[in-house]
């Protein structure tokens, strides 16, 4: 059974993926740094139907987040998919006359770093599969930097470059590497299905090679 890694799982978007794949027969591997949260994600996943389990971890602990792909593994089987998409500190929306060194570079370790420790782990057997999927959900200023969301402004855009190069590294091994922006807060964006539709977009992602980048709607200034 295929098994899908969340990095960044909670009630909204990582709920409705884990039901998208879930529908397609994946296993379901919750990452987030709240145990008992995992828990209830995981049992109302169990409860419909699906095979789910929580693994608490923070992205800026490596080793705690490579430790929890690690047990998914074992628990589960190898992940053939996983979403990074963790969601960023408040503390990383500072106006750029507020960033420190000390807080880029910790917006750095939880947007790009994070996710190289992550690949690390999953990469080795998507390679050995000769098939895999990894999906990056980043927000506006991944693509355009915006002086009050300073921090994400400097972090999105290394996790873009390395998950561009990756992409381009690994399409020969029908390795799928994308990247999804998603401009503002989606229950703001009005949506014909909401929340689903979202999901249904990274299922695409995972099934069908293509772009790195694909932007859920068009940016306009403003949007985060």
């Amino acid at each position: 059974m295929p098994v899908i890694a969340i990095i960044g799982a909670g009630p909204g978007l990582g709920a409705a993926v884990a039901r998208r794949f879930g529908r397609e027969g994946f296993s379901i591997a919750l990452i987030s740094r709240n145990q008992s949260k995992l828990d209830v994600m995981a049992a109302e996943l169990t409860a419909a139907g699906f095979i789910a389990s929580g693994y608490a971890a923070d992205v800026l602990a490596p080793t705690s987040m490579e430790a929890a792909l690690e047990r998914a593994e074992a628990d589960l089987g190898p992940i053939s998919a996983l979403q990074y998409s963790p969601l960023p500190s408040r503390d990383y929306l500072k106006p750029v006359l507020e960033m420190t060194p000390e807080l880029a570079l910790e917006a750095l370790r939880f947007s790009a770093l994070g996710l190289m420790h992550a690949v690390r782990v999953v990469l080795p057997s998507m390679r050995r599969a000769g098939d895999g999927s990894v999906i990056l959900i980043n927000g506006g200023t991944s693509v355009k930097a915006r002086a009050g969301f300073a921090g994400t402004s400097v972090a999105f855009p290394a996790e873009s470059a390395y998950g561009e190069m990756l992409h381009d590294a690994l399409e020969s091994e029908n390795i799928r590497v994308s990247q999804l922006v998603i401009p503002g807060a989606i229950p703001q964006l009005d949506l014909a299905h909401g929340i689903d539709s979202v999901a249904d977009r990274i299922w695409d992602l995972h099934t069908v090679a293509g772009p790195f980048r694909t932007m859920l709607i068009p940016l306009e200034d403003g949007r985060e």
